[in-house]
């Protein structure tokens, strides 16, 4: 008996199939540069290297800051991904703007000051893929606590994939947040 030939793009059948997925609970999962990633929960030094980033942003930005964890993102397609869907470990944004209060669970990208993500298991994701992701959706900042490298790198000017400006500090030494944040987050804890 014939069948019909799929009508359905293989872009718009991954994606159904990602929004479906139903993870284990405790983990996440991501659609990043085309591929469904499931991660397990974290370890307890990467939720601290996240706590000494919020407290720090919290305290201390010049502008006030809404935080949110692991919230889901929506960033344009680009080269051949699919559009993907990732979740960064920590999302700022202006607390004037009220982006995250009204935020449906997977959120564009316009408005949100930076992203932060803290290496675990897979750490070139991070270090790479997320990198072009988070570029393609026009967050201006992305900073990455690497915990393999014992550094922090802040990225910035974001321009089509990539970030076209980074700075990197090893654990230990202050890194500048430029506007809206100015102030110099302290890495001592990291070490």
């Amino acid at each position: 008996m014939a069948h019909e030939p799929l009508t359905q793009d293989l872009d718009h059948v991954l994606l159904e199939g990602f929004l479906a997925l139903e993870t284990p609970e405790g983990f996440r999962a991501e659609l990043i540069e085309g591929e469904i990633v499931v991660t397990p929960p974290p370890d307890g030094y990467h939720e601290n290297h996240i706590n000494v980033v919020v407290k720090q942003v919290i305290r201390m930005s010049a502008t006030d800051m809404d935080f949110s964890g692991n919230r889901g993102l929506t960033v344009p397609r680009g080269g051949l991904c699919v559009r993907n869907h990732v979740i960064p470990d920590a999302t700022f944004a202006p607390t004037e703007l009220q982006l995250l209060r009204s935020a449906e669970s997977w959120t564009p990208c316009e408005g949100l000051a930076v992203v932060a993500e803290v290496t675990s298991t897979k750490p070139d994701r991070d270090r790479t893929a997320k990198r072009h992701c988070y570029a393609r959706g026009g967050i201006p900042l992305y900073l990455l606590v690497d915990r393999e490298k014992s550094d922090v790198t802040l990225f910035s000017d974001p321009e089509r994939a990539d970030y076209r400006q980074h700075v990197t500090v090893p654990f230990g030494k202050r890194i500048d947040l430029p506007e809206p944040f100015s102030f110099g987050l302290e890495t001592n804890d990291f070490v």
